[in-house]
């Protein structure tokens, strides 16, 4: 990948300009051996908001609701915007964002948690920690927290709704991935009894740009930089649970809707950051997430 990262060059070079959807009944194998497509949230210059596919520089417009893209009933109507003109919003609007902890074992180790759980360590962050590809890291007060840490992941977006998903199944319920920083301010977790406050500051949760869909989860690289310095360098292949097994386990607890994003989880490397930087996650066959500190 040392070429795609360097450039940043996408995986899928003709991403064909119709509506994708989840399938019922399709089966894993299914989900991740359709054709990639890059779908993306955007506003356009009159102030709208659309999803679209993305076909090299052009955004072809799909419909305004998640749902109707994720069930595969919406339709292409000859609308076509530059990619360059449109502003890039957060990809779905999700009723939850689930985290799951500590599931790289490096990680695990630096922060102080358990490697190799049996069973995820979960936890959420709320919609409003959300922002988009380029827009601000907000750096709370110093006077409540004074280490603000990055963790570049690979995230992934529900298509479907469902409870109590086996895990043979799960991969059916997923959408796309995208990527996603999971800000932490690591001197609140490191005391609090649970993560909500460390990691649920407004701005904590940077996503996209968009969610690519027909991939393989089980192999991709993460690569996250500071000021153009790797700080992290790990792989979805290095998890100690499986994709599948996450999905299938929380969906036991809660239901999960379309949209719904799921967090897989950071590798080693988590490292502080202050005013003025700029970091970037990114992930083989989906693309970069930069977003500046202030």
């Amino acid at each position: 990948m040392e070429k795609e990262y360097h450039e940043g060059i996408l995986a899928g070079e003709h991403l064909a300009a119709s509506c994708v959807g989840t399938a019922e009944g399709m089966s894993a194998e299914d989900n991740t051996a359709t054709e990639s497509k890059r779908i993306v949230r955007y506003q356009d210059s009159d102030g709208n908001i659309h999803y679209g596919v993305i076909e090299g520089e052009t955004i072809f417009q799909l419909a305004n609701e998640f749902a109707e893209i994720a069930a595969g009933t919406c339709s292409y109507e000859g609308t076509e915007v530059a990619l360059g003109d449109a502003k890039i919003l957060i990809p779905v609007e999700p009723s939850k964002v689930v985290n799951f902890g500590w599931t790289f074992a490096g990680h695990a180790k630096e922060t102080g948690g358990t490697a190799n759980l049996k069973e995820p360590f979960l936890f959420l962050k709320p919609q409003s920690a959300l922002i988009a590809d380029k827009e601000t890291i907000c750096l709370p007060p110093i006077d409540l927290t004074n280490k603000v840490e990055l963790e570049g992941e690979v995230a992934l977006v529900i298509g479907k709704s469902g409870r109590n998903i086996p895990e043979e199944e799960a991969l059916s319920y997923v959408f796309g991935y995208t990527v996603f920083n999971d800000v932490t301010a690591r001197d609140l977790t490191k005391t609090d009894p649970q993560f909500t406050r460390g990691k649920g500051f407004d701005t904590f949760g940077p996503i996209g740009p968009w969610v690519v869909t027909g991939i393989d989860p089980t192999h991709l690289r993460i690569v996250t930089t500071l000021n153009g310095k790797v700080v992290q360098d790990g792989n979805t292949s290095e998890m100690s649970l499986s994709i599948p097994f996450l999905i299938s386990w929380v969906s036991k607890i809660m239901t999960l809707e379309p949209g719904d994003v799921l967090a897989l989880g950071s590798p080693s490397g988590t490292c502080p950051m202050k005013s003025g930087d700029v970091v970037t996650v990114e992930v083989e066959n989906i693309g970069k997430l930069t977003n500046y500190v202030k």
